[in-house]
């Protein structure tokens, strides 16, 4: 073997915990996206709460429902992208020195609020007063 190629082992331990450590922070920083994407997704769910204030004055009423639903529907698909790209990171990158939350615990965070903007979606249109 060359001794001018040659890699020293300490070097090559370096290398690998820095590596190791790139890696715990990719991790964190999407554990971080994630809870980005959650807080968007509810203040899209407080956008479209917000149209309720305008329903008595909007004339006919289904043109806000139809506009606060749209919100609500933005709502459930930025809950679910961000519960499936947190998933595939997760899945991706093996955590070193870091506690990593597991994807069911992504799952189970993220499949209440889709179900809670569901349901407001549907009590938004059959129980509000048209």
């Amino acid at each position: 073997m060359d001794p001018v190629n040659e890699v020293s082992p300490a070097k090559t331990a370096l290398a690998e915990a820095r590596t190791d450590f790139a890696e715990d922070r990719t991790i964190l920083a999407h554990e971080r996206s994630f809870a980005s994407w959650m807080r968007t997704g509810m203040a899209s769910v407080g956008i479209g709460l917000g149209f309720n204030a305008l329903f008595p004055t909007l004339d006919p009423t289904w043109v806000a429902k139809a506009i606060a639903s749209l919100f609500l529907a933005i709502a459930v698909v930025i809950f679910l992208s961000a519960e499936q790209r947190a998933r595939t990171i997760l899945d991706k990158v093996e955590a070193h020195q870091i506690a990593v939350i597991k994807p069911i615990r992504i799952r189970l965070l993220a499949w209440p609020f889709v179900t809670a903007t569901v349901a407001l979606t549907g009590a938004l249109w059959w129980l509000v007063p048209t």
